[in-house]
């Protein structure tokens, strides 16, 4: 089993329904900004990172994911059906093509700029004390999320829940021990349960994001998401 990942679950199976109309006949990992995919952003992250192995889940009209990525065999899918998984089931179903041992994971409805988030996560990764490493940002700092605090940073870098503490926010960017999802038996749930685990045992921490981020769930998150590369980019 290897002790550092060298493999990426990229999430992108979801329906987008906060993306509204934009979705209604597209995927919301194909919502472009500053005119390229969302998808191909998370991608190029990985590519730069030298990520060799790269799975990316698929549900809601998945023959569009697929048909995009077709000229990238470097990347497996796996595909949901007849119901989408969620983070941690959808997890679960592609540990064939991950492997044994930690894996990062990846939301594909963000952007982001600065220090590339994967290979913060490596060079931070500590798999004699962590199961789990969150990339975060102060939630005053996160572009777009408009949402309350996920997790307290702690001295050290571990993490507990904010349970309404102003805090940071998870930027959907991670390093995670993927052992406990044999031991859960339902087909569809979330990641928390893993998370759990690791506050238990102390063995969760967070790592600070050194740049920007924008969440693009949302129609707003485009613009946001665009003048936060062109600011970036001017720079």
């Amino acid at each position: 089993m290897r002790p550092t990942p060298d493999a990426l679950m990229l999430f992108a199976a979801g329906f987008g329904t906060r993306m509204g109309a934009l979705t209604a006949h597209q995927p919301k990992p194909l919502v472009k900004v500053a005119g390229r995919s969302l998808i191909d952003h998370a991608l190029s992250l990985a590519d730069a990172a030298g990520v060799t192995r790269k799975v990316a889940n698929t549900h809601y009209l998945a023959d569009q994911i697929a048909a995009h990525l077709a000229h990238r065999p470097d990347i497996a899918l796996s595909h949901e059906t007849p119901c989408i998984l969620d983070t941690g089931g959808g997890l679960k179903k592609a540990l064939p093509l991950l492997g044994k041992g930690p894996v990062f994971t990846l939301n594909t409805d963000a952007v982001w700029t600065g220090a590339n988030p994967l290979t913060q996560l490596h060079a931070a990764w500590r798999p004699a004390d962590m199961d789990v490493l969150l990339l975060l940002l102060p939630v005053q700092n996160a572009t777009g999320h408009g949402g309350k605090s996920d997790f307290l940073l702690e001295s050290g870098g571990r993490i507990s829940w904010a349970r309404g503490a102003p805090g940071h926010v998870y930027l959907g960017a991670q390093i995670i021990v993927t052992d406990g999802l044999d031991q859960i038996d339902e087909a569809a749930f979330p990641i928390y349960p893993l998370w759990e685990a690791a506050l238990a045992k102390g063995r969760a921490y967070g790592l600070v994001h050194q740049g920007g981020w924008c969440d693009v769930g949302h129609p707003g998150g485009i613009a946001e998401a665009e003048a936060m590369l062109q600011a970036a980019h001017v720079q």
